[in-house]
């Protein structure tokens, strides 16, 4: 049987494996990534990796830190931030890039640090981007920064994979983001939740780079931990557009020597004449197969409110839905391509932003803003109204100026409109392709750039047959407690995303206690949920619980509350993570979900449920006189949780190492 591409990604990275040792989804790896990347979260991860007992950087080649989410804050609290984390990468020869530069993926694709076939890590959810050069782009969580910091490895389970099938090319005015927001609003099902998305088939050879990175950024809010295109043409074309800028002597890059980033075509070549070795075998084996006709996507809109809710723009415009804000910033579509399709829209349609609408305009970075005032494009949509805001992220994660308030309506570029992040919680927010911003925001209300004739889609999927898993007992080490009693709190809520358990605005506060953090859980999602709590409970929630960003304080702040554990139907692999590696327990049971959501009636966001208990040793839980398996907790687990998280884990092996 062959390999797939991110089981070949994987082998590559794998640290203290036997030569040839084969790798296959499911291993439990220890893995050496290429880079990793923190942003405004170095600030928090700078003391981790400080507890963890660490004074030097294992491999200052590896991480690359990139200021970006919180840049329009010049308070001296977090000017004094910033300062400190060029002073870290200053001290330990770390590549630093300073605010202003960019968003910290479009940097990092850029200039330089992703390359075919390397395994690129960050301490954020959408370093899925990379996969767009056909790199393993995943995000670990902080604790993991730190350990990779101090150590150069981590540890890694090789997700399944799923293959996705594009066919045929897009039709005139249909871009990347129409075919992601096609994606997750046709395949809406968890199908690819916990997966790596593998992009393949003839209608890749017609996507250029920035459609697959658009389309590679939101598999994360399609539920997947990657989304990885093949190294072609394509590929190898754009690297070689990038080498010139390498040797220009005003390349954006880090401050003090020269960047570490640089590729040359020597280099590509390299990596051509190597490519079977950068793309799938033929005969690998892949946990789904989907297919996707793009000659029949249409631009759709997701909302509001919810990314895997695909709405026409037919029926949008039948209902003239006002607009009060209108977004084109974020990782996701505010490079060059995508300004230009917005000012083309301007310079087809004449006229200015309509009355009551603010219109956001932000670069991915320095250098995409240069290029488009340089064939004029910027500067048509500022004359246009556009409120021109610094390359970062702004307003996505709720940050800066121009948030959406209570009871607005907004239509946005970003790759999130999750309740309560761009802004207020009682708003509404749509998201959609540049185009249809800027004709929305010319508009007042949501529509289209031009007509486009609704069509089925034509999709395809094959599934394999999935087994439910028997009850296992496993050996509880000591320290691990063998059965926990509580009161069940049942949220019964799919997609529940971590903006609901920790708002944004929380997020960059690293003065919060613990206890103040337990204070403001679930705020977003439900505002009564601390009204429910008792000391004790346990958490039963929906399926694809904590997507969305890779905030670790989701975790962290149920842990400080006192929850013993959450029990999901399924979880967002990032949140799984940030878990275990902040010592918290969760695990999956779907058929206590179900059960509930069979017996529990008149259920709130949060219900009250019955008691229940859970024998760790014999993976059991009893709820109602009934008995549910869950998969065993291994001793990798546990010994997460008895040490406390990673951070200590991490220590003691430095310790015993020294």
């Amino acid at each position: 049987m062959g390999l797939t591409l991110v089981e070949k990604i994987a082998a590559r990275h794998a640290d203290g494996l036997s030569p040839g040792t084969v790798v296959r989804s499911g291993d439990f790896i220890s893995i050496r990534p290429r880079h990793v990347m923190t942003h405004d979260n170095t600030g928090a991860v700078i003391p981790k990796f400080k507890q963890i007992g660490a004074t030097t950087i294992a491999d200052p080649a590896q991480p690359v830190f990139a200021i970006d989410h919180d840049i329009q804050n010049t308070s001296p609290e977090n000017l004094a931030k910033y300062a400190k984390i060029e002073a870290f990468a200053r001290d330990h020869d770390i590549d630093f890039y300073p605010p202003g530069t960019g968003i910290s993926h479009q940097v990092m694709v850029v200039q330089g640090y992703v390359v075919p076939g390397a395994m690129v890590v960050a301490s954020d959810s959408h370093s899925n981007l990379y996969g767009g050069a056909a790199a393993l782009g995943t995000p670990v969580v902080r604790t993991d920064a730190a350990s990779i910091w101090a150590t150069g490895v981590t540890w890694w389970q090789v997700p399944p994979v799923a293959k996705v099938v594009l066919k045929g090319r897009l039709s005139p005015g249909v871009v990347g983001k129409d075919v992601i927001i096609a994606l997750c609003g046709l395949f809406n099902k968890d199908e690819v939740l916990n997966h790596a998305v593998e992009f393949m088939g003839d209608g890749v050879a017609h996507l250029p780079m920035s459609p697959r990175m658009t389309i590679a950024n939101m598999t994360t809010e399609w539920g997947a931990l990657a989304g990885v295109f093949p190294f072609d043409e394509v590929t190898v074309n754009y690297l070689r557009s990038r080498v010139p800028e390498f040797t220009n002597p005003n390349r954006p890059g880090r401050r003090g020597s020269k960047s570490r980033s640089a590729y040359t075509n020597a280099d590509i070549d390299a990596w051509w004449k190597n490519r079977s070795d950068l793309n799938a075998d033929v005969d690998a084996e892949y946990a789904i197969e989907l297919e996707l006709d793009l000659a029949t996507v249409v631009p759709h809109v997701s909302g509001p409110n919810e990314v895997k809710t695909m709405v026409s723009l037919t029926e949008m415009e039948r209902k003239r839905v006002p607009i009060q804000k209108a977004y084109l910033l974020s990782c996701v579509n505010a490079r060059f391509e995508d300004l230009h399709d917005a000012a083309e829209v301007v310079r087809s349609r004449g006229g200015h932003v309509a009355n009551g609408v603010e219109f956001y305009l932000a670069p991915a970075s320095a250098e995409v803003q240069a290029r488009s005032q340089s064939n004029g494009d910027w500067q048509t949509l500022i004359d246009a109204g556009a409120i021109a805001l610094p390359p970062g992220c702004g307003a996505c994660i709720g940050l800066g100026r121009g948030l959406v308030q209570k009871g607005e309506t907004a239509i946005s570029a970003t790759n999130r409109n999750f309740k309560g992040r761009m802004g207020d919680r009682d708003a509404y927010v749509y998201l959609a392709s540049p185009a249809v911003v800027a004709a929305s925001a010319l508009a007042g209300f949501i529509c289209a750039p031009t007509n486009f004739a609704e069509r089925p889609a034509g999709t395809g999927v094959r599934r394999p047959e999935r087994k439910s898993r028997p009850a296992a007992s496993v050996q509880i080490m000591e320290g691990f407690p063998s059965s926990v009693r509580g009161r069940v709190l049942f949220i019964d809520k799919d997609n529940l995303n971590t903006d609901g358990m920790y708002a944004g605005k929380h997020t960059y506060r690293d003065d919060m206690t613990p206890e103040q953090m337990a204070a403001v859980t679930f705020e977003n999602y439900d505002p009564k949920f601390n009204e429910l709590y008792q000391s004790g409970d346990v958490v039963v929630a929906g399926f694809n619980f904590g997507t969305g960003s890779s905030r670790e304080q989701a975790a962290t702040a149920l842990k400080f509350k006192g929850i013993p554990c959450v029990i999901a139907g399924s979880f967002s692999e990032t949140y799984k993570r940030n878990a275990f590696n902040n010592g918290f327990v969760v695990f999956e049971c779907p058929e206590l979900v179900t059960h509930l959501r069979a017996v529990l009636t008149n259920r709130a966001p949060t219900t009250v449920g019955p008691e229940i208990t859970i024998d760790y040793a014999k993976s059991i839980l009893t709820l109602d006189g009934k008995s549910f398996a869950f998969p065993p907790l291994s001793p990798a687990a546990q010994e997460l949780i008895v040490a406390g998280g990673a951070e200590k884990l991490v220590a003691s092996r430095l310790r015993a190492k020294a």
